[in-house]
């Protein structure tokens, strides 16, 4: 008998952060779930699925996850985007979700089994000041985190992202009309970030993983330059040092510093990063599953890496929803060259929505044992949480030219 897709629905919803939903049913009853969420252009995603193609799986074999992610991508004249790609990874995961129940199994069993017990978890921490950041982190080492992501203020700056100058969780996308435009300056930041992070390798000493994303701020030259100042910290990497669309100005980066480097979280196939991986520019590629058009195609971006020794590290921001970080811990437990996830955690009302059966312990992740992807949408609870318009802030310098976000 073939199982089929009799129906397909996209929930939007936002307990505390938007979130864009997939919800593919079969002919036999059994459900899938699927995150589409694009942070500040969920309504974009939603219509893409909604209007082209939930239409098109309607009556589709759910059981072919390959030939249905090449007629989503290779059967379409536009290709690639974020908003494409992360609308044909909703249906991807939903897929996988879908296979795994039918199997009774999760979905790493099919993906080839574990190759690890569990996944090493990172989380931020951050301070406006560096007795601040110090006491943040020593809150993420009590929670049993053994790697930290450390960002702080920039003396002379009102606002940089990521930051809080108050006490408690910093929320990055601001409710309103419009994004929030902030204020940034290099000279400030260059002078600022290798004194910091060596202040904070003194205190928390050697043991602690620490990590530092720079969000795409520097020309490579200047990111050069701060890669050579932090050489002595021990970094595990550092991330997003410029924006990465010219792949080959990354080489001026590697050759003037050998502090490991991140990047690739707004990447969405291997066509952004196969230069970057192919010439070993960079250590660890950073995609989001649901941004890569699911796990079926970031497979195959992470076995491509594996050639060139370069690492995943998957994006898990809070604003992808907790359907992708199942998705991601199941692909990680059965990849070899996973390094580690990022955790940011989630607000508690995004768990009224999301049921999840994933774990953290000790610091580390794993993606439990229930078939599928493990993640249950409560649609009622949904219903209870409306859209509501978001932005992330954007930068200018301080003469008012726009800056790289």
């Amino acid at each position: 008998m073939t199982r089929t897709i009799t129906h397909a629905d996209v929930i939007v919803t936002s307990p505390s952060r938007n979130f864009v939903t997939l919800k593919l049913t079969t002919s036999d009853g059994l459900v899938g779930w699927g995150d589409a969420t694009v942070n500040g252009r969920e309504l974009a995603v939603a219509s893409y699925l909604r209007d082209h193609l939930v239409p098109a799986l309607v009556g589709r074999d759910a059981e072919k996850i390959e030939d249905t992610w090449q007629y989503f991508y290779r059967g379409v004249y536009w290709r690639r985007g974020p908003i494409g790609m992360a609308a044909i990874g909703a249906v991807d995961m939903a897929l996988w979700d879908i296979k795994g129940k039918a199997a009774g199994m999760p979905v790493y069993q099919l993906l080839g089994g574990a190759v690890r017990d569990k996944i090493l978890a990172y989380t931020h921490a951050t301070g406006w000041t560096l007795p601040e950041l110090l006491d943040s982190v020593a809150v993420r080492r009590a929670e049993g985190f053994r790697a930290v992501r450390v960002q702080s203020g920039v003396p002379g700056l009102d606002t940089v992202y990521g930051v809080s100058r108050t006490p408690g969780g910093y929320e990055p996308a601001g409710r309103g009309a419009g994004p929030v435009e902030e204020r940034w300056d290099t000279s400030a930041y260059l002078r600022h970030a290798p004194e910091l992070l060596r202040s904070v390798r003194e205190a928390v000493g050697p043991e602690l993983t620490l990590l530092h994303d720079v969000h795409h701020r520097l020309t490579p030259t200047e990111a050069g330059r701060l890669g050579r100042s932090l050489e002595d910290v021990d970094l595990f990497w550092l991330e997003d040092v410029t924006p990465a669309e010219n792949q080959t100005l990354l080489r001026a980066v590697r050759q003037h510093t050998t502090v490991p480097l991140a990047i690739g979280e707004v990447f969405n196939t291997i066509w952004d990063a196969h230069e970057l991986i192919s010439e070993r520019l960079i250590d660890y590629i950073r995609m989001a599953v649901v941004h890569a058009g699911g796990i079926s195609h970031l497979r195959k971006v992470l076995a491509f890496a594996e050639v060139y020794q370069v690492k995943g590290a998957p994006h898990g921001p809070s604003d992808v929803s907790p359907i992708n970080m199942a998705a991601s811990l199941h692909l990680g437990l059965a990849t070899t060259n996973i390094a580690i996830q990022e955790h940011m955690g989630y607000d508690p009302l995004v768990f009224e929505v999301f049921h999840v059966g994933y774990q953290l312990a000790d610091g580390y992740l794993h993606p439990g044992e229930a078939p599928g992807l493990g993640v249950d949408v409560d649609e009622k609870a949904a219903a209870h949480f409306p859209y509501r318009q978001a932005y992330l802030p954007v930068a200018r310098t301080l003469d008012g030219t726009m800056k790289d976000w």
